[in-house]
């Protein structure tokens, strides 16, 4: 059997939507290349700069200070085309085109099966770095942009707290992942929002909005007037929270009032820890790259670095903590009875 070829050029794009904390990838993926001696290329928004050709050379100088911002600054996008047979072909051109042997895709499920999608026509080394603030990829404990989603979603629930309890109204906040409630669960834990509406919990046994109405109406008799605070993942209400806000005061008469964060959740600066994932896992996908790896991404568990198979990150399913679900819905609960058990 022969040698590997050492690789000594690769690119790197990010794909899909961004994400806080793409810069610190990208930064983290140019460093590691140049310290074991490798050039780098950036091919700008994503696939569709990939097809057109679209790139820039990446020394250490273009990312040494870019880790605090949030978005990419080779920019991002979404290309349809890419799932032809003709665009990988055109992808593959392209990059042999520039001597790559290897390219690194940061992204999310979309970008992943973009990139097994090249991988079927291209023979150079593939690594996925997952950039995602849905935290729906499975093979690591966190993706980056989700920690920072979830603090901003946070603070906002806070502010909407305060004004909720000084008028005494219900409010629906509503927030990414529409397939998959981890901002959701995470950030109404955080804030105490009394309820949540999640894909995961809709998919089993979807609400009704009688079911809603009671447990408001049962709240306030156990704690008296007060705020209530809901939040809503995308897409989980037939026309979202402003449609729900406006059932339940116009056939309830309950005061209600929708809040749509939308794109502010991607938005800010990166949080430290998704500063940090990041830092570690674009060095790592260069590390998989050296040692032979490709069709894989590069993730996190348990503080270990592992290297997953790209199709098993879209394929396979990461659950909702369990514990947190339990605590949210019987501990945190102010209309479920005490129970003596432990």
């Amino acid at each position: 059997m022969s040698e590997q070829k050492q690789p000594s050029r690769i690119a790197v794009l990010t794909s899909g939507g961004d994400a806080p904390g793409m810069n610190a990838a990208l930064r983290a993926v140019v460093l590691a290349a140049e310290h074991y001696g490798l050039e780098v290329i950036a091919f700008k928004h994503g696939y569709q700069g990939l097809l057109e050709n679209d790139w820039m050379p990446m020394r250490a100088a273009d990312v040494q200070h870019i880790l605090q911002y949030s978005g990419t600054i080779i920019k991002s996008a979404r290309c349809a085309r890419f799932k032809e047979v003709e665009a990988a072909q055109e992808a593959a051109a392209v990059l042999n085109q520039h001597h790559i042997d290897g390219l690194v895709v940061i992204g999310g499920d979309g970008s992943f099966r973009g990139a097994e999608h090249l991988a079927n026509h291209w023979q150079g080394q593939i690594i996925g770095v997952p950039g995602t603030i849905d935290n729906d990829l499975f093979g690591t404990d966190a993706t980056i942009g989700f920690t920072t989603a979830v603090a901003i979603a946070m603070d906002a629930l806070d502010k909407i707290r305060d004004t909720a309890d000084a008028m005494d109204r219900i409010f629906i906040v509503e927030v990414m992942g529409r397939h998959a409630g981890f901002i959701g669960l995470n950030s109404g834990v955080a804030a105490g929002a009394e309820r949540m509406i999640l894909p995961e919990l809709q998919k089993d046994k979807p609400l009704t909005i009688e079911a809603i109405v009671k447990h408001i109406e049962r709240v306030k008799v156990v704690r008296g007037d007060g705020s209530y605070v809901m939040v809503l993942s995308e897409h989980q209400w037939p026309g979202g929270a402003v449609a729900l806000a406006e059932q339940l005061e116009a056939q309830h008469g309950l005061p209600c009032r929708p809040c749509l964060l939308g794109h502010i959740q991607r938005g800010g600066a990166p949080a430290p820890a998704d500063r940090i994932i990041a830092s570690e896992l674009g060095v790592h996908a260069v590390e998989l790259i050296l040692q032979g790896q490709s069709r894989v991404m590069a993730g996190l568990q348990a503080n270990q670095l592992v290297a997953i198979p790209l199709v098993d990150t879209w394929t396979k399913k990461n659950p909702l903590n369990a514990n947190l679900l339990r605590i949210s819905q019987d501990i945190f609960n102010p209309v479920k009875k005490p129970s003596n058990k432990h």
